[in-house]
Formats: C-alpha cells, sequence, structure tokens
C-alpha cells in the first residue's frame, strides 16, 4: 500500500510542477502582449498640431535699409531715447538730434501712404528707421526700426 501512495504523491508533485511553468508562461506571454499592444500605441501618436518644418516668411526690407541690417522692436540711444515699433514720428522728431540723419530720405508708395526710410547714427549706433502711416490718412508712425 505504501508504494500506491508514493506514486500518487510524486505524480501530484510533477503535475503542480508543470502548472507552475505553464502559469508563468502565461503571464510572460501577456505582458509581452501588453507591451506590444502599448508601443504600437506610443508609434501611431500623432501631435494635435503638424510640425512645420520651415520657418516664418520675414518680409524684404524696404528700400534704403542696408543688407544684413537686424529688425528690432525697440531702440535705447545713448542720450537715454527710447523708441519703439507703433510710436509717432512727430515724436520721435522732437527726441532725435537731426545732424544724426545720414543721407537722404527714401520714399516709397506704401499700402496706406508714404512710407519714409531714414538712416541715423548717433556716434554709438547706425540705425534705420522706416516711417508710413498704418491706415489711410493717419499719422506716420514707426513701422520698423533697423540696426546695422
Amino acid at each position: 500500500m505504501r508504494r500506491q501512495e508514493v506514486t500518487v504523491e510524486a505524480t501530484r508533485v510533477r503535475f503542480g510542477s508543470v502548472l507552475e511553468w505553464v502559469i508563468a508562461a502565461g503571464c510572460i506571454l501577456l505582458a509581452v502582449g501588453i507591451g506590444s499592444i502599448a508601443l504600437r500605441e506610443i508609434d501611431a501618436f500623432r501631435p494635435v498640431t503638424p510640425v512645420i518644418a520651415e520657418g516664418a516668411h520675414i518680409p524684404e526690407p524696404p528700400a534704403g535699409v542696408p543688407p544684413r541690417a537686424v529688425s528690432v522692436p525697440m531702440l535705447l540711444l545713448s542720450n537715454g531715447t527710447q523708441m519703439r515699433v507703433g510710436d509717432r514720428a512727430s515724436d520721435i522728431a522732437a527726441q532725435i538730434n537731426a545732424g544724426w540723419q545720414v543721407g537722404s530720405d527714401a520714399l516709397e508708395r506704401g499700402a496706406h501712404g508714404e512710407r519714409v526710410t531714414r538712416t541715423y547714427d548717433d556716434g554709438g549706433t547706425q540705425f534705420t528707421l522706416v516711417f508710413e502711416p498704418m491706415d489711410d490718412g493717419a499719422e506716420q508712425r514707426i513701422a520698423a526700426i533697423y540696426l546695422q
């Protein structure tokens, strides 16, 4: 009778060991499957906003602006004068020394009237101001500031 009990017990041990290996293999397959699905979702991800590979178009500077001049939104001069794009031409004329102007004005026809380009040198900074009206019949304002 002892021999039968030992055989039944050995069969249970072998069967339990095989069952553990099958469960472990199933868990590994489940983990690999979930990882595969996750990687597929990451690869299929599309951004909400499309990526634009080319830069913004920079408009051509008006006549009278030297090549390689850099457009800036604001300029602080050596005498403390501060000017920004959008300032009125009459305010700027009162702040800038007339002797700073280099050369003559460059005139062009703009969308809302005459565009005037003037180059200045205050002794430390060479800059060019572009004046033009923002609306029909409006006063001229600084449309652009260029540093040389």
